[in-house]
């Protein structure tokens, strides 16, 4: 059986959609899987050992670049590269007029939601089969309940990413300093992922500072990540106010794949509403999500034993979770 998955961004869109993998594969060992998504997350999206090909599109850097006819050109190759493609199913997991099209050059039975169950109820329009896929679940297990009703399988109780124990070199990352003899819980680090796209979903930096020093006094370093020129400046004060201890790290840029890397090898992650947080989730690490406008009932941290969300608000009224709760949910993980 050939099956083309379609789930093109954004990056927690994309990790939520990786136990649908895992379902599949369970239910039909044989499966050939192909999943088409956006460029950026190729690599991430073959990390799963069971995905058989990532097609690309780059609708986003067309929609930054339209005016450049590279980009066209480059659509209309990844286009003609899908088209080539025959399947027996083809499942659209977003529910979008975009994701819709783009399953529709693919050949074979297209499979989504109803317009009462997707995101853009048009896109149901583009499916030859649809589904009602109840709104109020988790985003995981919606997509792993439209795969099911388009597949014919039943649903395991575990949400599993495919990522544990997958192989992503070296689990302690080149920039980290080596163990000089110092205690085993200083070999370790913590990842801070303070960095989102809206500043109103950003927890305060004295608060993070706070957290850090706490966590320092167990002996942690601290790893300060960037996406950005803005994002690394603000880890570059964040590390100076926490330099008083252990020297906390602003590691380098780095692709996709070295974040995974960074975050494979935590002793644990405490983030915002962001994708990193949910690609450490998918790779088993203990994780605590913090939420000040934004709900993780639908689309927050899920499926993992070791997974704290805290907060949760709007931007009327926004949550702020505390220096205590964070720790006191951090602190069985790393004692």
């Amino acid at each position: 059986m050939r099956i083309l998955l379609v789930k093109l961004s954004s990056m927690g869109d994309v990790i939520h959609n990786l136990p649908v993998v895992s379902d599949i594969a369970h239910a039909f060992p044989h499966a050939a899987i192909d999943w088409v998504t956006e460029s950026a997350y190729v690599e991430l999206v073959k990390l799963h050992p069971r995905v058989r090909k990532a097609l690309p599109v780059n609708l986003r850097t067309l929609k930054k670049q339209w005016w450049k006819p590279e980009r066209w050109s480059q659509l209309a190759a990844h286009r003609a590269a899908l088209s080539a493609q025959e399947y027996d199913v083809i499942i659209d997991t977003q529910g979008l007029v975009k994701s819709a099209i783009v399953a529709a050059w693919a050949n074979g039975e297209r499979y989504g939601m109803s317009s009462g169950s997707a995101r853009e109820p048009l896109a149901a329009k583009f499916y030859q089969h649809r589904f009602h896929i109840a709104k109020n679940e988790h985003a995981v297990m919606r997509n792993r309940q439209l795969a099911a009703a388009a597949l014919g399988y039943r649903l395991n109780v575990e949400t599993d990413y495919g990522l544990i124990g997958k192989s992503l070199g070296s689990p302690r990352p080149e920039w980290l300093p080596n163990d000089n003899g110092s205690s085993h819980a200083a070999h370790r680090y913590i990842v801070f992922l303070h960095a989102t796209s809206r500043p109103d979903k950003q927890w305060p930096t004295a608060q993070w500072i706070a957290l850090g020093k706490k966590l320092q006094a167990l002996g942690f370093i601290l790893v300060l990540p960037w996406g950005s020129a803005t994002e690394k400046q603000t880890s570059d004060s964040l590390a100076a106010l926490l330099a008083h201890s252990i020297q906390p790290i602003v590691p380098p840029a780095m692709a996709l794949i070295k974040a995974a890397t960074m975050l494979a090898g935590a002793a644990a992650v405490v983030g915002v509403d962001t994708g990193l947080a949910h690609l450490a989730v998918a790779l088993g690490r203990p994780t605590v999500g913090l939420y000040m406008t934004t709900s993780p009932h639908l689309t927050g941290l899920f499926g993992a034993k070791r997974v704290i969300n805290l907060g949760g608000g709007t931007k009327a009224s926004p949550a702020n979770p505390s220096i205590d709760a964070v720790f006191g949910a951090v602190s069985p993980w790393v004692s």
